[in-house]
C-alpha cells in the first residue's frame, strides 16, 4: 500500500524533459531523460512501454499506485503539448505529476525539488505552465551551471559534459533517482528535506581531477 503520509495517494506522472533524438542525448539539455533512464534502471521490469501523447512512456504500478513515466517527443519548447495531452488521457491533475529537468541556476552537482513555482526561463517548463494553466506542479531541478563567464544560450545547453563534468553528473543522476524513489514513497517534502541541501559536485578525489576537461564526443 502506499505510504499514508505521500502526497501522491492515487497516481503519479513523472515527466523528464529534454529533446528526441540520438544528438541531443548526452547533452545538458537532457538531463530530464537521463535521470528518468537511471530511475527506470531501479524500478520493477513489469513496467508496459506505450507510445502515445506524442512521447514515450512506461506504465506501471510502483508503491501501491499507478505510475507512468514519460519521455516528450515534442522539442522542449512545446513539452507542455505532451504532458497536458497524457494527463488529460489518464485523468491526472497537476498536484499529481513531477517535471524532471535541467537548469542553468543551479550549479552542477546539485538538486532542488519543489512543490510549485514559475518557469525560471525554462522554455520546456513555461510550455507546461501554459498549458496546464498552473504554475502549481511539483518538479525537480537538476544543475547544469552555467557557460564560461557565467553565459548560457542554446549551444551551451546543447553541448556535451566535459569529462571531468560527466563523473559529476553521473553522481548527480544516481541521486535525483534515489531522489525519485524516495518522493515515490513518502513524498514531496521528506525527498525536499534530504536532497535539496546535498552538493555531488565535491566529491571527486583529486585523481579524477586531474583527468582531461575536453568535451565527449556524441
Amino acid at each position: 500500500m502506499a505510504n499514508s503520509g505521500n502526497d501522491f495517494a492515487r497516481c503519479l506522472l513523472i515527466a523528464g524533459l529534454g529533446n528526441p533524438g540520438a544528438e541531443y542525448s548526452a547533452t545538458r539539455h537532457n538531463m530530464g531523460f537521463m535521470a528518468l533512464d537511471r530511475l527506470t534502471a531501479r524500478l520493477p521490469k513489469q513496467f508496459e512501454a506505450v507510445h502515445g501523447c506524442s512521447s514515450h512512456y512506461l506504465r506501471g504500478t510502483y508503491a501501491g499506485r499507478t505510475l507512468l513515466l514519460q519521455k516528450p517527443e515534442t522539442y522542449m519548447n512545446l513539452s507542455g503539448d505532451a504532458v497536458s495531452a497524457l494527463m488529460r488521457r489518464e485523468g491526472i491533475l497537476p498536484e499529481e505529476i513531477v517535471v524532471v529537468y535541467d537548469d542553468m541556476d543551479l550549479p552542477l552537482g546539485r538538486i532542488r525539488i519543489r512543490k510549485n513555482g514559475s518557469s525560471g526561463g525554462h522554455n520546456g517548463i513555461k510550455s507546461i505552465i501554459e498549458r496546464l494553466g498552473t504554475e502549481s506542479f511539483p518538479r525537480m531541478r537538476i544543475g547544469i551551471g552555467h557557460g564560461k563567464n557565467g553565459r548560457g544560450g542554446a549551444d551551451f545547453v546543447l553541448s556535451a559534459f566535459t569529462v571531468e563534468e560527466q563523473k559529476i553528473c553521473e553522481k548527480v543522476l544516481d541521486a535525483a533517482a534515489d531522489a525519485l524513489i524516495l518522493l515515490l514513497r513518502r513524498g514531496c517534502s521528506a525527498a525536499m528535506n534530504v536532497y535539496n541541501s546535498q552538493d555531488f559536485s565535491g566529491e571527486l578525489s583529486e585523481a579524477e581531477k586531474e583527468q582531461a576537461s575536453e568535451p565527449e564526443t556524441v
